[in-house]
């Protein structure tokens, strides 16, 4: 075992996103998963059904006395879905783990289409987290909104990287999954340069948590010591072949096949 990810995301009940997807990827490549959970949900394949708000006092607590006593060589963000939440964690992560690489997997848009967060929540997003981020994560309509302008294909998902880069992390890694095609392409940008990732698209209703999943498997391997660049490659791998041998559970969006590195 190596590599001590903490996570900061909300509970999925139905195992296939948040905080049980993270801490599966996470234990199947190898690290080692600790958590601080910001909500619970009652949640299926069919979509979310309740949300059970956790303090921020306590979602604080728990990030402090985990990185106290095991520590992490890097932290996740992931659901993070009140003003209040986020500035906990932005000043709890200032005080108490300046210096560890982190992961924001800006989770703002649900399954549907509603915006999860609310523009001051944004703000301290845009202003507070993102300017932290080793490696920021958005989706399409995540990134629509970080950047202010739509997106309709590649060249437009590079624009909108490079305005967020300009926010001040690291890297952008942009997910072009929503983009229409035969080809799936994320660019991972850095202030020196763009990095483009093809794979051809999986046709499957078994997608449910491949955001969460795919930024744990990349601050997994940023734990483990790889560069952001391997750390990219492997954990797009890792994802396609958990989409690739999903189990089929569920009438609606399922969940992927986290356990495939341990299948034999």
């Amino acid at each position: 075992m190596q590599g001590r990810v903490l996570i900061i995301a909300g509970s999925d009940s139905g195992g296939g996103a948040g905080i049980q997807a993270d801490i599966k990827t996470v234990t199947a490549l190898g690290g080692y998963a600790a958590t601080a959970i910001t909500a619970l949900t009652a949640q299926n394949t069919n979509g979310v059904h309740g949300v059970l708000e956790v303090p921020p006092a306590f979602v604080a607590q728990q990030i402090e006395v985990v990185l106290e006593d095991i520590g992490a060589d890097a932290i996740k963000t992931g659901m993070l879905h009140s003003t209040d939440v986020l500035e906990a964690v932005v000043a709890t992560l200032s005080r108490v783990a300046p210096k560890v690489p982190l992961v924001v997997d800006p989770v703002m848009v649900a399954k549907g289409g509603a915006s999860l967060l609310n523009e001051d929540a944004r703000a301290v997003l845009r202003q507070g987290l993102i300017p932290r981020a080793t490696v920021l994560t958005p989706n399409v309509p995540e990134a629509e909104i970080l950047a202010e302008m739509t997106i309709a294909d590649e060249e437009a998902m590079a624009t909108a990287g490079r305005k967020l880069l300009a926010l001040g992390p690291y890297a952008v890694l942009m997910k072009g999954g929503h983009l229409p095609g035969d080809e799936v392409v994320d660019l991972l940008l850095t202030v020196a340069g763009v990095s483009r990732f093809v794979a051809t698209r999986i046709e499957s209703r078994h997608t449910h948590g491949t955001g969460c999943t795919l930024a744990s498997a990349l601050a997994c391997g940023l734990a483990q010591g790889l560069n952001v660049e391997a750390a990219v490659a492997r954990a797009r791998s890792y994802v396609l072949q958990a989409i690739r041998s999903a189990p089929g559970f569920g009438k609606g969006h399922g969940p992927l096949n986290h356990g495939h590195t341990m299948a034999g």
